[in-house]
């Protein structure tokens, strides 16, 4: 009897890990696979998108660009080309958020070696953060030149590239000498340069859903 009942758990055993093995593999073929959303104008909240482009609905996609980094070359859309990346904007001299953003685009760097994934960060007082300035940041902070771009240029040009490209900055604004963005948004920007995720750039567990998501992008074989 003692023999039987042995038995009889035994295969009870078996019968139960068997039948685990198989609903964890049924539910892995049936659980679909998280897609990431393509962002337009008019999905995203209106105090982040300039009023000339809030009504977009479609083929949205980050406008070209002609800036200069910390080593004094000239970046462009070229330089992202097939490529993921993740944006933000900064200045050198903040002293509230950006340093969180920095350190934080540090980790994204570090942690990400594969080098489809590059990092661009738009100095918003490019008057005061001049190449010299960028190059002292960089070395500063730990960039490597090979995959992230700290940039300046014409200040007009970066921030309709904040606003009417990459939907980030709140409030309108001229681009003029008394005009300010500031911004703790990154934007995730896939191979296409389309938009696919935004995520404040100063709390860690964004930065853990940055990376996830940057995952499943390079995944995608389109």
């Amino acid at each position: 009897m003692l023999q039987f009942f042995a038995k009889y758990k035994f295969f009870a055993v078996v019968l139960f890990v068997v039948s685990a093995v198989i609903i964890s593999i049924i539910y892995s073929i049936l659980k679909p696979n998280r897609v990431l959303p393509i962002y337009e104008p008019d999905m995203v909240n209106t105090e982040l998108v300039d009023s000339t482009v809030q009504y977009v609905r479609k083929y949205h996609k980050i406008a070209d660009f002609r800036l200069i980094n910390q080593n004094g070359e000239e970046v462009t859309q070229k330089n992202y080309e097939d490529k993921i990346y993740v944006a933000d904007f900064f200045f050198t001299t903040c002293q509230t958020i950006c340093p969180i953003m920095t350190d934080h685009m540090k980790q994204i760097q570090d942690r990400l070696q594969d080098g489809d994934v590059l990092l661009l960060s738009h100095s918003v007082t490019p008057q005061i953060d001049d190449v010299a300035r960028l190059k002292e940041y960089a070395i500063k902070k730990g960039v490597d030149d090979h995959k992230w771009n700290l940039v300046t240029g014409d200040k007009k040009q970066i921030y309709d590239l904040a606003r009417k490209s990459y939907l980030a900055a709140k409030s309108d604004g001229d681009g003029g000498p008394y005009d300010m963005v500031h911004t703790e948004n990154f934007i995730l920007v896939d191979k296409k340069k389309r938009i696919r995720g935004f995520y404040n750039g100063t709390l860690p567990e964004d930065i853990d859903r940055l990376i996830e998501d940057i995952k499943i992008l390079q995944k995608k074989k389109k």
